[in-house]
């Protein structure tokens, strides 16, 4: 059966929430949200993450029936732009499993190469 609008942007808000929520207790920092959306200036669905020596991480989360690695990934990297964030990732939905911490991360290796350095400001 194939999603509707309605049932895929549902789908999506709840995806979002619980990774949102998922990490505001792994991470231990209340700062984590849920964003909502900006329009052309969207600043990512998940904002208030910070790497270890503080640099801003945006996330855009994507619970989708056909995966757009490229265009997911593009995506996040503009939003990133936008938050002035050093790092943009996508949290996609790994089929098969609900559970927020075994769900896919997508970046690109020069982005895993900032967070793996710290990520300062």
């Amino acid at each position: 059966m194939t999603r509707s609008r309605a049932s895929a942007r549902a789908a999506g808000s709840r995806f979002e929430r619980v990774i949102a929520d998922w990490l505001k207790v792994r991470l231990n920092n209340d700062a984590i949200e849920r964003r909502v959306r900006n329009g052309q200036k969207d600043r990512g669905d998940i904002g208030g993450v910070k790497t270890a020596l503080g640099g801003r991480v945006v996330i855009e989360a994507k619970d989708a029936a056909r995966h757009d690695l490229a265009g997911w990934l593009s995506e996040a990297q503009t939003e990133a732009g936008n938050d002035d964030a050093i790092v943009g990732a996508v949290v996609f939905k790994r089929r098969g499993t609900a559970n927020p911490a075994h769900q896919y991360v997508l970046m690109d290796l020069e982005t895993f190469a900032r967070l793996l350095e710290g990520g300062g400001n």
